[in-house]
């Protein structure tokens, strides 16, 4: 057998076609470039089948060293090794973990629908601490300076001793409606502010330390849903923060003065990357808007149920729909680039590993995914024989 270098065979087509040749051969490379996704892993996160109602699993994944760690709906939460899928340790909890994780020194904290609040060790599954809420919580944690943020059903927002369990501080709204969506707002934090959406319609900057109330904007003003269970993103001196079946809201970070808002509205938390602010509206799209002005880009409809919260990976927004695919889209344009089918859709927001080019979500089934997702080029140079 004879092969041929690859410095051989660019001299080669040097000689016989000149230097655009080759240059020719790569671009027509790149432009033939195809996108593929591979189910590496599967698990069901359940004890046993679920075979009666479908309850809802959105907690996002969380990647802790070697491990990858989810919780259901329905029955408790696991980890499992990210690259082969293995079972590393289970902790079962009543009417199981919906919220999304947070994990700091080896230590996950979340809150789960059994009117608990856990800290657990990351490695082994072993309780550490439980807080009592009697209700449920619905929103992800935020860690900072040895204090753990969360809210929880009944628009109550704790903060802990993260070592101890111990409450530091509680501050509390009363929503009038009788009617609210389901889910919470993860706290953001700057400078010793925080700033969380309550399911009043309003936005609150509080005292980390204290909890006492720096300002407070009411922005939806919806009559049937007042919702803000949107995660704020901080983005330089700016709050970013969603209203169901409202508008999305560009907000001053020091006093909660309102810089725009958008025609649509929606939940979850919103993404900001580059030039643009993306997320999904409750009319059933996702959108791109220019983060300064509050213009549209781009709008792409989902063909099945609401959008997930949005994700950003190698140039292109995850997302997945409420009773469809795991899709990805090109962030500039909005252009469809591939897919994947779970069976039954997807709540949860996406978990990306750029390093290893994995994608991690779990389905409304209660299985969780692992994918191998990347560009694949046409082997235009090959060994000859």
């Amino acid at each position: 057998m004879k092969l041929i270098s690859i410095t051989g065979l660019v001299a080669g087509l040097t000689f016989l076609g000149g230097c655009s040749t080759f240059e020719k051969l790569m671009s027509s490379t790149s432009e033939k470039r195809e996108f593929r996704t591979s189910n590496v892993w599967v698990q069901r996160t359940t004890n046993k089948d679920n075979l009666g109602y479908r309850k809802i699993n959105r907690m996002k994944p969380l990647l802790h060293n070697n491990l990858l760690i989810q919780g259901n709906g329905m029955d408790g939460i696991a980890a499992y090794d990210n690259m082969s899928g293995a079972p590393v340790w289970r902790l079962d909890v009543l009417n199981g973990v919906e919220a999304s994780a947070a994990v700091i020194n080896d230590r996950i904290f979340f809150g789960g629908n059994d009117g608990q609040f856990y800290s657990v060790e990351a490695t082994t599954g072993k309780v550490m601490w439980t807080f009592p809420t009697r209700t449920e919580t619905l929103s992800e944690p935020l860690i900072d300076n040895g204090v753990v943020y969360f809210l929880v059903g009944n628009n109550s927002l704790y903060a802990l001793d993260a070592a101890s369990g111990k409450q530091l501080w509680m501050y509390s709204r009363q929503d009038p409606s009788s009617i609210s969506i389901r889910g919470g707002s993860k706290p953001a934090i700057r400078a010793g502010t925080l700033y969380v959406g309550f399911s009043d319609g309003a936005l609150v900057a509080l005292l980390a330390q204290s909890g006492t109330v720096k300002w407070e904007k009411q922005l939806n003003r919806n009559k049937k849903f007042k919702d803000l269970d949107s995660d704020p993103v901080l983005e330089n001196d700016y709050l970013y923060v969603l209203g169901f079946d409202d508008h999305i809201y560009c907000v001053r970070a020091a006093t909660g003065d309102e810089v725009w808002k958008s025609e649509q509205g929606g939940y979850g938390r919103p993404l900001v990357a580059g030039d643009k602010v993306y997320f999904a509206s409750s009319n059933n799209q996702l959108v791109a808007l220019n983060k300064e002005t509050g213009t549209k880009v781009w709008a792409l409809d989902t063909k099945a149920g609401i959008a997930t919260s949005p994700t950003l990976y190698k140039g292109m927004i995850v997302y997945g729909e409420s009773q469809g695919l795991l899709n990805f889209v090109d962030a500039l344009s909005g252009k469809k680039i591939s897919h994947f089918e779970p069976g039954r859709g997807i709540l949860s927001q996406a978990t990306v590993d750029e390093k290893t080019s994995r994608v991690y979500f779990i389905s409304n089934e209660a299985n969780v995914y692992s994918l191998d997702a990347k560009w694949d080029y046409p082997q235009h140079i090959k060994y000859l024989e």
